[in-house]
């Protein structure tokens, strides 16, 4: 189920106050999702100083743009009018976060492929985004930004308007978390995002209401990875979740698995962390 604008949560409250109580680990209706608190980014560090097992570490979060409603609503020129916004947005951006933004539409071949052999060009939604009408006028409107390094990612109008994503090889996550913080911080400036008293920052999917922070890890985890049950078993039982090498809807290639922050409500950014 998804929203089709943000008012959605509000409007029919009693249909998706349930749904978000049983994702978000019993996030009832009186609950109130705590303000914005990025906590001490220093307190953070290296995951795996030793480097063994983790391979790569990312920090990503969604917003949407006040003003707009979300995917299924959004006419042709919404999309380019919001492409326009963001791009010129990120084009402010310095220092390690300087880069550059990619339209999907008219891309050209060359770009294309890099951006693949990066994995960071994101697809025509899968089936659930397709059934919910979240892929209109695909690709207008669509974009990509990275920086210099290939280290921050701006994803712009694929599942959510924005999806902010601060990664790099190994397991230092002090240093990702506080790119990511660094980056939202500066365009939140320029950029009024859709944010609800109740439920915190709104997102398409109610899976990602609140926080909407995902911190993940690409590690390798050879054993657990023969005994399926007992991966899932360790990773309920510290609110985690596991997707494949790909991503969601993917299988682990060699025992390298993505595990992540189930939570993302009811709890502050750091803490999801």
């Amino acid at each position: 189920i998804y929203a089709p604008d943000a008012e959605a949560y509000s409007v029919f409250s009693d249909l998706f106050d349930p749904i978000i109580e049983d994702y978000h680990n019993g996030f009832k209706k009186s609950d109130v999702h705590p303000a914005k608190n990025w906590g001490d980014v220093e307190t953070l560090g290296n995951l795996d100083p030793a480097g063994e097992f983790v391979v790569s570490t990312r920090v990503r979060c969604g917003r949407s743009m006040e003003g707009y409603p979300f995917n299924p609503c959004l006419t042709e020129a919404q999309y380019k009018e919001m492409e326009e916004k963001v791009s010129s947005t990120l084009s402010g951006l310095e220092g390690e976060l300087k880069g550059t933004f990619y339209p999907l539409t008219g891309m050209s071949k060359e770009t294309q492929q890099q951006l693949i052999d990066d994995h960071f060009l994101f697809k025509e939604g899968d089936r659930f985004l397709q059934a919910a009408n979240a892929c209109r006028f695909w690709p207008s409107g669509r974009g990509i930004y990275h920086n210099e390094n290939k280290t921050f990612l701006v994803w712009c109008n694929e599942e959510d308007h924005l999806r902010l994503i601060s990664m790099q090889m190994g397991g230092d996550l002090k240093q990702v978390y506080k790119r990511l913080v660094t980056a939202v911080n500066d365009i939140e400036k320029r950029v009024p995002f859709s944010h609800h008293d109740r439920l915190g920052f709104l997102t398409f999917c109610p899976t990602n209401l609140g926080t909407t922070v995902r911190a993940s890890v690409h590690i390798k985890l050879p054993k657990l990875a023969a005994d399926k049950a007992k991966l899932e078993e360790v990773a309920s039982k510290y609110h985690l979740q596991v997707r494949g090498t790909r991503g969601e809807h993917t299988e682990a290639e060699g025992g390298v698995y993505d595990i992540s922050n189930k939570r993302r409500m009811g709890l502050t950014e750091y803490d999801a962390v």
